[in-house]
Parts: structure tokens; sequence; C-alpha cells
């Protein structure tokens, strides 16, 4: 029987696991219960199936990952709650409540994106522009330059990764990240979904956001290094205007390696795996049992249809949790 794959991402105090027409978020409460949302599906796909080809369906999967990320972080800010509920709304939110009514939270949440979009555009491509930018005088090589540029890139996402993963709170949110993919092992490896059964397996998942990344780095090294070198402003609205191209061909090449075993396909997601080990953490028992209640509310049907059998064959890229990276950076910014 043709399998699914079923996706995820850590987020507040728990795990956002997504199904193809379903997605359920379990959240590890203050009072330690376990709190769970559950929602169908659209995608723009299904109405436009020209969307479905190949690139052009990485383009879209990766924008409406971006956005259900932030939708599912604040989500698992409300399911999680506050013991303490004499803390009152800012001015600022009662302001914009008084304003605003029930679309208060859609703005915040469209303003957290922007924000986040802004830092990354302004991080990892307007700043290795400008120290790329520095070096022109001494090389006169347009793809070399580019190159250089490009490794400076890559630089950057590797020194902010290390960083982010030092911060408290963060760590916490890679921990549920560890156990989205050892649940999700768990279930490709044909075995009953147990906190017993998943605590054995990896952090560690070939279709991790975090490779995701990775593989969007690289090819864009590859790519931007053929533009030539104009000024500032264009080098980077040239990138920008190819960054969704990049995006799709970087989804292809994820979802490529997810079906193949071969010795130099894991070659290539070596790098990305590896670099996991920045983004995931060994998780408890507690956050296990998060996660997999995450994935039964979201795939339940799916597992009931195949006869209890936990296998999966990949039929499409997961890049859920790459989200989650410049999803935290959002919400960092909200909170500020």
């Amino acid at each position: 029987m043709k399998k699914c794959v079923i996706g995820g991402q850590a987020v507040m105090e728990g795990v956002m696991m997504k199904a193809p027409k379903t997605m359920a978020i379990a959240v590890r409460r203050w009072d330690g219960s376990i709190e769970v949302i559950r929602q169908t599906l659209t995608t723009v796909k299904d109405r436009v199936p020209i969307l479905k080809l190949p690139v052009l369906r990485g383009i879209v999967t990766f924008g409406e990952t971006l956005v259900l990320g932030f939708r599912s972080l604040m989500a698992s800010a409300e399911l999680f709650g506050d013991e303490d509920e004499s803390i009152k709304p800012s001015k600022f939110e009662a302001f914009l409540a008084d304003k605003l009514g029930k679309k208060t939270e859609d703005v915040l949440l469209y303003s957290a994106l922007v924000l986040a979009v802004a830092f990354a555009i302004g991080l990892f491509i307007l700043l290795p522009a400008l120290l790329s930018g520095l070096l022109r005088s001494l090389v006169h090589s347009n793809i070399v330059i580019n190159l250089i540029e490009g490794v400076i890139r890559l630089g950057i996402f590797l020194i902010y990764l290390v960083l982010v993963s030092r911060m408290k709170d963060i760590r916490r949110v890679f921990e549920y990240h560890g156990a989205e993919h050892k649940t999700i092992h768990c279930y490709e490896h044909d075995e009953e979904l147990t906190v017993e059964n998943a605590r054995k397996y990896t952090t560690l998942h070939p279709r991790c956001g975090t490779a995701f990344l990775l593989i969007v780095m690289v090819i864009s090294i590859v790519i931007f290094s053929f533009l030539g070198w104009q000024n500032i402003f264009i080098r980077v609205l040239g990138r920008l205007l190819l960054l969704p191209l990049v995006a799709g061909l970087a989804y292809e090449v994820t979802r490529f390696a997810g079906k193949s075993d071969a010795p130099f396909i894991r070659a290539i997601m070596y790098p990305g795996m590896m670099l996991q080990k920045l983004t995931t953490r060994e998780p408890s028992d507690e956050q296990l049992e998060v996660a997999i209640r995450a994935f039964v509310e979201a795939a339940g049907d799916i597992i009931e249809n195949e006869g209890g059998s936990r296998g999966a064959e990949v039929t499409e890229g997961c890049i859920d949790c790459g989200a989650a990276v410049t999803a935290q950076a959002g919400e960092g910014i909200s909170k500020a």
C-alpha cells in the first residue's frame, strides 16, 4: 500500500505534526497536561495543478510551510497558557485589541513574519554582500568574488546556528525537535509508537529542514557565482528574486535524497545530518510523549487505514522543521 510522509516542527513546549491533509499541535502545558489542537489543511497546489510540477511545488511548499510554522508557534504559545493569570497585556497589546478586535492576532503574526524575513534578508543576503564588497579591490574575477560572498553567507549561517543553540529557550525547542525526529523514525521503522520504541532512535533525520537550509546555501553559492558583479542594490535584488528558484531546487534535492539510501546520496546529505547536532537535542520521555501525541492526532486516520502499519514510503519531501530556525528569529523579535 502506498504510504505517506508525516512531517513536523518543534514549537513552544511542544510539537506540530503535519500529514498531507491534517495538522496537529500538542503542547505540554505549565500544569503538566497535554493540550492538542487539530485542523484540516489545504494547499494552493490542489487548486492550481501546475504548481505540482518539479521546482514549482518546492517553492509553494516552502512558502506555505513558513506561514504554517509561524501560526504553529503562535498557537503553541496560547496552548501552553500561563500559571500567573494576573499578568495583564501591555498597553500596546491593549491598544491593538481595542482597534482591531479579533484581527489583532493576525496582525501580530504577520508583523512577526515580516520582521523575521527582513532579519533573514539582512543577515544572510545584505551582510555577506557588504562584506564581500570590501574585498572587491583585491579580487578581480566575478565568479571568485561571488563564491567568496557565498562562503561568507555559509559562515554566517553556521555561526548563527551555534549562537542560537546556546540559548536556553531555544535548547528546549531543539529537544522537542529531537523528539519529533525520533517519533518519525519510529513510524518509518514499522514500530509501535511508544516512548520506549521512539527513545532508541537518533535525533538526526535526512528530511530535516536544517539539512534543507544547508542545501539552499550550497545551491545559492553555485547559482549566484555566475550572476556577475553589480552595485549592492542590484546584487541583493537579484539574489532575492532567485531565492524561490533556489528553494525549489533544494526541495527537489531533499525529496530525491529522502527516497534513496545509496552511498553517494548519504555522502551528499552527511553535512546536513551533522548540522542537526546543533538543532536537535536528546528529548526527555515527557517530550517524546508530546511528539507521539501530535503524530497520532495528525496521522491517526492514515495509520488506521494502513491496518496498523507504521512504515512510510517517501512520497513528498519534508521541509517543515526548516521553518523553525527562521520562525524562532521572528518569535524573538516579536517578544522584544
